[in-house]
């Protein structure tokens, strides 16, 4: 019973979504405080003065409706790195590690692609005998037509 529970829970499928979500719930909250509570203050006090942060008022003076916040942009995409940081670092790469030892190969690098003659798609698998988009036979390794 308990090896049949670990080879579910070592689905490829089960622990990218499951664990990523679970992950990404924890890490969210700390990323955001960080982005909020040291990145935003940073950036506002590069604006200086009295004003609501980096960017521009485009209406009347004081209206946070109509200011142009670059500021809260700036630490979003601060916030976007770091997470998609500790995603690849902290749950991929220990992944990948873990389905090697078990002899599979997970977030693999695509095979090489070959370009279609007829509709110039560029990504079909070099050892596709037909384009998945025209359905045209395509050439074989040695110039020979596929059968």
């Amino acid at each position: 019973m308990i090896k049949g529970f670990k080879n579910f829970i070592m689905r490829g499928d089960i622990v990218t979504v499951a664990v990523g979500l679970i992950i990404a719930l924890a890490f969210s909250t700390l990323i955001k405080a960080f982005t909020d509570f040291v990145v935003n203050p940073i950036i506002a006090r590069a604006q200086g003065g009295r004003s609501l942060g980096l960017g521009w008022q485009l209406g009347r003076t004081g209206n946070k409706a109509t200011y142009l916040d670059l500021g809260s942009f700036i630490s979003a995409l601060v916030y976007f790195i770091i997470f998609m940081a500790v995603v690849y670092f902290f749950i991929v790469v220990p992944y990948k590690h873990v389905q090697a030892r078990r002899g599979i190969t997970a977030f693999a690098e695509p095979g090489p692609l070959k370009t279609c003659p007829a509709c110039l798609s560029e990504d079909i698998p070099e050892a596709a005998r037909k384009c998945r988009y025209c359905g045209t036979d395509q050439p074989t390794q040695g110039g020979a037509r596929a059968v």
